[in-house]
């Protein structure tokens, strides 16, 4: 599991379009990279639309956003079509980079127990290094903490 301080684990991840997005190709930008549970799912739909909405204001920060779930990349292209997302939605199938990042957990839903992903976020810096994280994030609250997190790079 990360901390605020590490450096951000390196990745390599397929996006929409055949695409591939690696870390290596962010250095020397601050990046976002949020973890969510599935696509097109509410929770998830309404921190999408948030960070859409703000793209503008991130953008003007400097920031890239990249929102990383287990879910295949043809989902993801759809659920990004869906609700106009203009930012890289990554899959991570075999939740590789979320144990990296400690976002791959145990839950309990109904009394069932399971793993799954963590909603997380992290900021990275354009050196590489983890400047803030927010685990269990509530998708409304989500694109304030960021900005004004981010403000402060």
């Amino acid at each position: 599991m990360v901390a605020i301080g590490d450096r951000a684990p390196a990745f390599s991840l397929p996006i929409a379009g055949g695409q591939i997005i690696e870390s290596e190709a962010l250095k020397g930008q601050p990046y976002l990279v949020y973890f969510y549970p599935k696509a097109d799912t509410p929770g998830c739909t309404t921190q999408a639309c948030d960070l859409r909405d703000q793209k503008q204001t991130l953008g003007g920060l400097g920031l890239k956003v990249i929102g990383i779930s287990p879910d295949p990349v043809e989902k993801l292209e759809r659920f990004a079509k869906k609700y106009g997302l203009d930012f890289v939605l990554a899959s991570d199938e075999n939740h590789e980079l979320a144990d990296l990042y400690g976002t791959w957990v145990e839950k309990t839903n109904y009394g069932k127990t399971y793993f799954g992903m963590e909603r997380s976020s992290f900021l990275v810096d354009a050196d590489g290094v983890i400047r803030a994280l927010w685990r269990k994030v509530k998708p409304a609250e989500h694109v304030a903490l960021v900005t004004e997190a981010a403000s402060e790079l």
